[in-house]
């Protein structure tokens, strides 16, 4: 199979209805992407959003997002959202996706490239690994922006010495 791999420059009408596609097939949570949703993502510096055709000017059937941000050790690279539509799956799309990032990654200059997987997601996980990935020893950490606020719990007990009188709020 020829795969075409292109970087999205302007987000018509074909790049929304491929977002609209293939997001849920990634993330049952993904919420629709509109027109200026998708031009904020594609006119975003840090951004290089890649899809792909199966056949030249064929169909979109899978995008990949790669993230480079300086940041004061370096540059920054990760690659974010990688999808191939269900019916296109085992082609080769998402290693040429994945390479094409790669490449472009190590032309901007970054010294590696960071992506996470889900560990049901045993096809990929092989793929990143055949393409040369390594699992990191590392704890990836999320904080919700929409869930309830949560007070650590050593903010609660000093509330409640404090109530009590048997603390001090103004001691280090």
């Amino acid at each position: 199979m020829n795969v075409e791999v292109e970087i999205v420059r302007e987000a018509g009408q074909e790049i929304v209805e491929a977002f609209g596609r293939l997001l849920p097939q990634l993330s049952s949570s993904a919420k629709p992407l509109d027109r200026e949703a998708v031009d904020r993502i594609v006119a975003c510096d840090a951004n290089t959003v890649l899809v792909a055709r199966a056949e030249a000017g064929g169909e979109i059937v899978g995008t990949l997002t790669l993230l480079l941000v300086p940041v004061p050790s370096g540059l920054r690279a990760r690659i974010e959202d990688v999808v191939v539509d269900e019916v296109a799956r085992g082609q080769g799309i998402a290693a040429a996706l994945t390479q094409e990032a790669l490449r472009l990654a190590r032309e901007a200059g970054a010294g590696t490239v960071d992506l996470t997987s889900r560990p049901a997601r045993e096809a990929a996980n092989r793929l990143y690994e055949r393409l040369g990935f390594e699992a990191r020893e590392s704890t990836v950490y999320r904080f919700s922006m929409s869930a309830p606020k949560r007070r650590p719990a050593a903010i609660d007990r000093m509330r409640r010495m404090i109530a009590e009188g048997t603390a001090d709020p103004s001691a280090e």
